[in-house]
């Protein structure tokens, strides 16, 4: 699948994305986004733990913009109908709509694999994301109470869903 708006084409990974992703997961997540840093290592450890096709990306011209990943929760066959999601935009391109239609994207995939439920973790003091994500059609399913100590504050650990039709 992919799609084209405005000079923005949304497709699956290739192993030639992986240097971009990598650094895109270096800018976006912090103390603010994540319990922790996203540092890898190296590039087979990104490919380890993100193969290519495992993420809708956003790119405009050859660079990569945002990207939303994808995975199934365990190993489990039971639960196979599930995607757990994470999306990062580039900050520079933030507010331009690419996360909408990335979150577009991945509901269009799960879909067609006939997926029956997103879901997601969020980190109560980052109020823009769950803003997004109630503006997505996100639910909160469950909540961790001071589940990370970031910055000397207790943070609550947000579990959202969306449920599939």
């Amino acid at each position: 699948m992919i799609i084209i708006q405005e000079a923005i084409e949304v497709r699956l990974s290739h192993l030639r994305d992986a240097r971009q992703l990598m650094d895109l997961d270096a800018l976006v997540w912090d103390e603010h986004t994540a319990p922790g840093p996203v540092q890898w290592t190296s590039r087979e450890q990104y490919l380890n733990a993100c193969p290519p096709g495992s993420q809708m990306i956003a790119v405009m011209d050859t660079r990569v913009v945002g990207y939303v990943g994808f995975r199934t929760p365990t190993g489990l066959r039971s639960n196979s109908h599930v995607l757990e999601i994470h999306i990062a935009v580039h900050p520079a391109y933030q507010k331009q709509g690419i996360g909408s239609m990335l979150m577009d994207a991945v509901k269009e995939l799960a879909r067609e694999q006939q997926v029956r439920k997103l879901r997601l973790r969020v980190l109560s003091h980052n109020r823009r994301a769950l803003a997004f994500y109630q503006k997505c059609g996100f639910i909160e399913e469950g909540r961790l109470l001071n589940e990370f100590c970031i910055g000397g504050k207790y943070v609550d650990d947000i579990l959202m869903r969306y449920l599939l039709k």
